[in-house]
């Protein structure tokens, strides 16, 4: 297999994490230089119309788009350690926890930065500040409501670590490019989490 990927966008970081605490080993790695567009090429949206990284490619030529759709096939291969529940009831909450960080957190927190930082721009293009201002706003509410679940649980989905921990994590530090870290936010435990994520070896990548 072959993942096409860009290392310093988060969504090919949630695959990359993913793989890591995995262990899984044999899967090459093909660059997409995303600010010189390579991702717009025809070659690429033959791989995936979207124009998105990640895109993994199967053995038997086909290709995968979407980082939770990577993730849910590499975890079919790949059964431990178990990151997306062991059973249907535990799925569900995982999936339902991931879900909210990916639309909640993540999303709007993609939306202020692409809209708002001028070195993505030729990214996002037009870029609408005042729609990435309100967005962090929406991002704001969403690390709030995270900050007090994770002061009765230590993860993202309950009692372990999970794939909505890794989806999380890669959105907190893409905020740092438009300098947010939660512990300015007075988001105390969710900066704790964020530091116990932090030391895993796949969050080192």
């Amino acid at each position: 297999m072959k993942l096409h990927t860009s290392p310093r966008a988060p969504n090919p970081r949630r695959v990359d994490m993913f793989i890591a605490e995995k262990g899984i080993v044999g899967i090459a790695r093909e660059y997409v230089d995303l600010n010189a567009g390579a991702h717009r090429t025809p070659a690429f949206f033959a791989r995936n119309p979207m124009s998105r990284v990640p895109v993994l490619e199967l053995d038997d030529g086909r290709h995968l788009a979407e980082s939770r759709a990577i993730c849910t096939y590499l975890e079919g291969l790949h059964p431990e350690p178990n990151l997306m529940g062991v059973d249907a009831e535990e799925r569900a909450f995982i999936e339902m926890a991931d879900r909210q960080v990916e639309f909640h957190l993540f999303g709007t927190l993609a939306n202020w930065v692409r809209h708002t930082h001028p070195g993505l721009a030729p990214l996002e293009n037009p870029q609408f500040p005042d729609f990435g201002l309100a967005q962090k706003e929406k991002m704001l509410e969403a690390a709030r409501i995270l900050d007090t679940r994770l002061a009765s649980q230590p993860w993202i989905a309950g009692s372990r670590f999970t794939v909505a921990d890794i989806t999380a994590f890669c959105a907190v530090e893409f905020a740092r490019l438009v300098k947010f870290k939660p512990s300015d936010a007075g988001l105390t435990h969710l900066a704790a989490w964020r530091d116990r994520v932090a030391a895993r070896p796949s969050a080192q990548l």
